[in-house]
């Protein structure tokens, strides 16, 4: 992943030489559990942990693989050359490659989901108090792009909470889906090597023994882990484009922080784009595109092939790290943003009243007018609103028709913008669980 879009705990989960010390862990606990079983010497298996504090020099073993063109082979014969070809001749006894890079790739994306986790927590915070912030400020809800009926800024942002929040739900779904080991060797039999040593470096690592492996762990944990990826960022995209129509010249609802020195464009010294939201569409984009190629690793050949590999050295990282940048840059937009409450009623009442219609029709209809007639005139009305931009209730107030079946009293009633937000509480209590 480009620097430009990652944060360095993210990336260090990814690091060839974090890697290679996830490897050493997984062989040298594998060495204790077959001592432990009298397999292997008691010594030998010390020996290896002699290695704990070794920094793996990352170009030695890449050197080594440009020889023998095989990752595990080359780590293990440079783990040999700080434990020693003697005390080292147990190591990787009965395992296969698979069982330390399904494992460990497995370790990288719990840690990966703890960070996101951790992420989508924040976010949660930040919605939650923007939420309240505005709990009670009006703007026009729309549907289409067009306006419908008022709601609130603070329902806006509850609604986000929500979906967010399903989304932290999912990760933790994801995260346990995920957190498997195996190391069963070849085909998956433990022919060559103990269900208990599996068992006991699952338990070392915090990983739960897969129930079955082939000579890989199952793809379509992953697949589950990239999809809820793609569903996370499909999320971001969703607060992402309704702050883009928000910070609109015509709409200037909300917009996104401005900073002292910032500039908008290098040709038009006036212009304040939403630049932040509209990266998060496009990082959306990309963690999305991740997610088919996940789908498609679950489908491999017998025991194992390696079609996946090539895919899971770029999703793994690319997906995760983009979606931390992600959700963190999403969570500074929401702590940051400006809301403009005086443009938010301006807009409601661009069209005087016209967004009362259907309590106007509503109130027809339990006076007795037919449901059709008094759709016929409350549009007629309507139409004048929109063509000229007439006062919706004074349209009302001067037809017959209308005034006939209601009172001017009850035509102005209707007109209450409270009426649209008594609900609000009960809505914040259902999203928020508190009285």
């Amino acid at each position: 992943m480009i620097p430009r879009y990652s944060r360095p705990e993210m990336v260090r989960i990814w690091e060839p030489a974090t890697k290679f010390r996830i490897w050493f862990e997984i062989e040298a606990h594998a060495c204790d559990a077959m001592a432990d079983l009298g397999v292997i010497p008691r010594e030998n298996a010390e020996a290896v942990w002699k290695a704990k504090d070794v920094e793996f020099d990352v170009a030695r073993i890449d050197a080594i693989e440009a020889e023998t063109k095989h990752d595990v082979i080359a780590f293990l014969t440079h783990l040999a050359e700080h434990v020693g070809a003697e005390q080292a001749r147990f190591v990787h006894q009965g395992m296969t490659s698979s069982d330390v890079l399904d494992t460990c790739f497995n370790i990288q994306l719990t840690r990966a989901a703890d960070l996101l986790i951790a992420d989508m927590e924040a976010l949660l915070a930040a919605l939650k108090r923007r939420a309240y912030e505005h709990k009670d400020t009006i703007r026009i809800g729309r549907s289409h792009g067009i306006h419908a009926e008022p709601t609130t800024m603070g329902l806006t942002f509850a609604r986000f909470y929500a979906e967010m929040d399903r989304n932290l739900t999912r990760l933790r779904a994801a995260r346990e889906e995920v957190a498997t080991g195996a190391i069963s060797g070849a085909v998956g039999t433990f022919a060559n090597i103990d269900p208990r040593v599996e068992a006991h470096v699952c338990a070392q690592l915090g990983l739960r023994p897969e129930p079955i492996s082939t000579q890989v762990i199952p793809r379509d944990r992953h697949a589950a882990f990239f999809a809820t990826l793609g569903v996370v960022a499909s999320s971001i995209e969703n607060v992402a484009v309704e702050i883009r129509h928000m910070q609109r010249t015509e709409v200037l609802e909300a917009a996104e922080f401005f900073s002292t020195g910032q500039k908008g464009s290098s040709a038009m010294p006036h212009k304040k784009n939403p630049v932040l939201t509209e990266n998060l569409t496009g990082l959306a984009r990309m963690v999305r595109s991740m997610v088919i190629p996940a789908m498609e690793n679950v489908a491999l050949w017998h025991e194992r092939d390696i079609s996946h590999s090539s895919v899971e050295r770029m999703i793994g990282p690319d997906a995760t790290i983009t979606l931390d940048f992600a959700l963190a840059r999403l969570t500074g937009v929401i702590d940051k943003l400006l809301v403009y409450p005086e443009n938010m009623l301006k807009n409601l009442n661009r069209f005087p009243g016209l967004v009362m219609s259907q309590r106007v029709l509503l109130a027809l209809t339990q006076a007795g007018v037919s449901r059709e007639d008094a759709y016929a005139l409350v549009q007629r009305n309507a139409l004048r609103v929109w063509e000229t931009g007439a006062d919706f209730r004074t349209e009302l107030l001067k037809d017959p028709d209308v005034t006939a079946a209601l009172s001017p009293a009850e035509i102005d009633e209707k007109f209450d913008l409270g009426y649209h937000t008594k609900h609000v509480d009960t809505i914040f209590r259902r999203v928020f669980g508190e009285s």
